[in-house]
Order: structure tokens, then C-alpha cells, then sequence
């Protein structure tokens, strides 16, 4: 389990990985700061409460991307559970 988790981290934090995540959160965040806080940006209200909510806005893109590439680096496979309708 340990050496499962060094190796997670390992491939978390190898260049490639955070390379694509960046790329990533550039392209997406964005958007969604768009989408979230149009209002805000429309009335010009730019707080600290604001600049911290789009620095998180970046920050989750490149954490979801990073954690998938080095889940994906580590060789697991994710679960998938199947739900069947009508069952």
C-alpha cells in the first residue's frame, strides 16, 4: 500500500503530468470562471473573495488532470460501477 502511494505521488509530480494539468487548467478554467462569476465580472465587483474563488477555479482543473494522469502513470485501473435502470 505504501509503495502503491509513493508511486502515486511520484507520478503525480513528474513534469509531464504537471505540464498537461497546467495546459489544462489554462484552457478550462477560464471557462468556467466565465460561467461561474459572470455576474460578478459583468458588474466589475473584483474582491479578494473573488480572486481567491478564480485561483481555486484553476486550481481544481489542474488537480482532477494531474490525478488522473498519475493514476493512469501507476498503471490502476479506475472502478467502474455499473448501475442497471429497471432492476
Amino acid at each position: 500500500m505504501t509503495k502503491s502511494i509513493s508511486l502515486f505521488f511520484k507520478n503525480f509530480f513528474r513534469p509531464e503530468t504537471t505540464a498537461r494539468a497546467i495546459k489544462v487548467a489554462v484552457a478550462v478554467a477560464p471557462i468556467l470562471i466565465w460561467i461561474n462569476h459572470f455576474d460578478l465580472i459583468m458588474a466589475q465587483k473584483f474582491t479578494p473573495v473573488f480572486y481567491l474563488k478564480c485561483f481555486l477555479t484553476f486550481f481544481v482543473p489542474y488537480c482532477v488532470s494531474a490525478f488522473s494522469s498519475a493514476q493512469a502513470y501507476s498503471g490502476k485501473k479506475p472502478r467502474i460501477i455499473m448501475v442497471m435502470a429497471g432492476t
